[in-house]
C-alpha cells in the first residue's frame, strides 16, 4: 500500500469526537496565541502613536519598552501558534494518540507561566545595571532577543520537549517524508537558538551569531516548519496528492540549505566581516519562499483537474494568503532591500521595518490561522465549512481583507518613509546623528508615519473581526463536513 494511501488525511475525514490529547492541548496554544497576537497589536498600535507624539506615555512605558514587547509578543505567539498547528496535525499523521500527552500540558502551561513573568518584567522592571545578574533576571539587552537568560534556556528545554513529543509519536506510528523533514528540523529549532546565548567581547563576532538567531533561527528553520504544515494543511483543505507536496517541501529544505543559510550574508555586510559576503548575502537571499509558493500552485492545479473540492474555505484561503503573503513580503520585499548597493542607504531605516511587517505576517501569521480554522472546524464537531455559510461568511471574509489590507498599508506607509530616511539621512547628509533627526521631521516621512496608523487601526479591526469569527463559526452549522474525493498518489 502506498505512503498515501496509508494516511488517514488523504481520504475523508475519520470518525473522530476531535478529542485527542494533542488536539486538545492544540486549542490551549492557539489560545494562547491569539491573546499574544492581541497584545503584538496593541503594542505595535502604541509605538506607531508615539513615533507621531513622542512624549506618550514618556518614563511610564517608553518606546524602547513597547517596542520590546511588540516584537517578542510576535514571535513568541508565532512560536506558541507553530507548536499548536503541529500538535493539531501529528495524530492524524501518525495514526495514534500524541506520545507523553501529560508532559505535553505540563510544558504549555511553563511555557505559558514564563512568558507571562517575562513580559511582568519588561513592562515593571524594565531595565537594570550592567551586570550578570540583569542578564539573568531582566533583560539581555540584544535586539529582538532581548529575554532573559533563564528564559532563553527555558525556550530551548519547552522546544525539546515538543520534539520528544512529536517524535516519539511518529515512532511509535507511522512515518512518512513530511513528518521526517518536521522532526530534524525540530532539532535545529532547539539548537540554532543557542547562537543567541554566546557572547564576545568582539562586536563583529558578537553580531555574526546574534544573526544566526534572528535569522536562520526565524528564517530557515521556521521556513520548514511552515512547509511541513503548509504540505499538511493543503492536503487537509483541498486533498492535495501527497507527492506533490513533499516533493515540494524536499526542494524547500535543499534550497533552504542552498540559499538561506548563504543568504545569512546579506546581514553581514557592516558588521566587519570580509567582502565576499556582499556578493554571497545578496544574491542568496529571496529565494527561500519560492518552493512554497510553487507547492500551493502546483496543489491547487492539481486539484482543480479533480473538481477543486474544499473542506473549509477560511482555511484554504488563508493557505492562498500564506503563499503570495510570503513570496512577496519575505521574498520580493526582502530582496528589495539586501542587495548591497542598495542596503548601503536603506539598512536601519524603516524600510527594513516595511519588509519585516509584511514577511512575518505574510510567512507566519497567515499560516498560524489557516490552521486555526481547521481545528475549529474539527473541534466543532466536524461541521460545514465551505461555501454558503451564514451570512455568506461575511466575518471570515473581512477580517481576511481587513487584516491583509491593513498590512500591506502599513507596508507601503514605512516603505515611504523608509524611502525618505535613505535619501535625506544616508543618501545626502551621510549616515550623521544630526540627519537622523533631520529626516525623520521631513513631511513625507511624517505623512508616512501617519498613514502608517491608519492601516494600524485597520489591521486592528480585522483582529477583532477575526477573533470574533474564531469565536463563534460553526457553534450553530449542522451540515457535516464536505468529504474529498480521494486523490490518486
Amino acid at each position: 500500500m502506498s505512503e498515501a494511501a496509508a494516511n488517514p488525511i488523504d481520504r475523508a475525514e475519520e470518525t473522530d469526537d476531535g478529542n485527542r490529547p494533542g488536539q486538545k492541548l492544540a486549542l490551549y496554544y492557539f489560545s494562547a496565541a491569539m491573546v499574544l497576537f492581541a497584545a503584538q497589536i496593541l503594542f505595535g498600535l502604541i509605538i506607531g502613536l508615539q513615533y507621531l507624539y513622542p512624549d506618550l506615555l514618556y518614563n511610564v512605558l517608553d518606546f524602547s519598552v513597547a517596542r520590546m514587547v511588540h516584537i517578542n509578543a510576535m514571535i513568541v505567539w508565532l512560536l506558541m501558534g507553530f507548536i499548536g498547528c503541529i500538535y493539531w496535525l501529528v495524530e492524524d499523521e501518525a495514526g495514534r494518540d500524541l506520545v507523553g500527552a501529560k508532559l505535553a500540558f505540563v510544558n504549555f502551561w511553563i511555557l505559558t507561566g514564563a512568558v507571562a513573568v517575562v513580559v511582568a518584567v519588561y513592562l515593571f522592571v524594565q531595565i537594570g545595571p550592567g551586570e550578570l545578574r540583569s542578564i539573568w533576571l531582566i533583560n539581555e539587552g540584544r535586539e529582538y532577543i532581548e529575554a532573559p537568560r533563564w528564559a532563553d534556556i527555558g525556550i530551548v528545554v519547552c522546544v525539546l520537549i515538543f520534539f520528544y513529543n512529536v517524535a516519539a509519536t511518529f515512532t511509535k506510528g507511522r512515518w512518512s517524508g513530511i513528518s521526517g523533514v518536521l522532526v530534524l528540523d525540530l532539532i535545529a529549532l532547539a539548537a540554532l537558538y543557542l547562537a543567541g546565548m554566546y557572547f564576545t567581547p568582539n562586536i563583529s563576532v558578537d553580531q555574526h551569531w546574534w544573526w544566526w538567531v534572528v535569522h536562520l533561527w526565524v528564517e530557515a528553520t521556521w521556513e520548514v516548519l511552515v512547509g511541513c504544515i503548509m504540505a499538511w494543511g493543503l492536503i487537509r483543505t483541498l486533498g492535495a496528492n501527497r507527492r506533490i507536496v513533499t516533493t515540494w517541501l524536499y526542494i524547500e529544505v535543499a534550497m533552504m540549505f542552498g540559499s538561506g543559510i548563504l543568504g545569512l550574508g546579506h546581514h553581514y555586510f557592516w558588521i566587519g566581516t570580509p567582502e565576499y559576503w556582499l556578493t554571497i548575502g545578496g544574491f542568496f537571499s529571496a529565494l527561500e519562499p519560492i518552493p512554497l509558493v510553487a507547492m500551493v500552485v502546483h496543489a491547487v492545479y492539481d486539484a482543480g483537474r479533480h473538481g477543486f473540492k474544499s473542506s473549509n474555505h477560511p482555511a484554504l484561503a488563508w493557505l492562498i494568503a500564506h503563499a503570495f503573503g510570503n513570496f512577496f513580503g519575505a521574498g520580493v520585499w526582502g530582496f528589495m532591500h539586501t542587495l548591497p548597493q542598495i542596503n548601503l542607504y536603506t539598512h536601519g531605516t524603516q524600510w527594513t521595518a516595511s519588509h519585516g511587517h509584511l514577511a512575518f505576517f505574510g510567512a507566519y501569521a497567515t499560516i498560524v490561522i489557516a490552521i486555526i480554522y481547521l481545528a475549529i472546524q474539527k473541534a466543532r464537531g466536524d461541521v460545514w465549512m465551505s461555501g454558503a455559510l451564514p451570512g455568506n461568511g461575511f466575518a471570515w471574509k473581512w477580517s481576511l481583507a481587513l487584516l491583509n489590507i491593513g498590512v500591506l498599508g502599513m507596508t507601503v506607509a514605512l516603505l515611504i518613509s523608509g524611502y525618505e530616511q535613505s535619501f535625506v539621512e544616508r543618501a545626502l547628509e551621510g549616515s550623521t546623528w544630526s540627519a537622523y533627526f533631520e529626516a525623520q521631521q521631513t513631511p513625507w516621512f511624517v505623512q508616512g508615519m501617519q498613514w502608517r496608523m491608519v492601516f494600524g487601526w485597520i489591521t486592528a479591526a480585522g483582529l477583532a473581526l477575526l477573533l470574533w469569527d474564531l469565536a463563534t463559526i460553526g457553534r450553530r452549522e449542522t451540515r457535516p463536513v464536505q468529504v474529498l474525493n480521494p486523490v490518486p498518489a
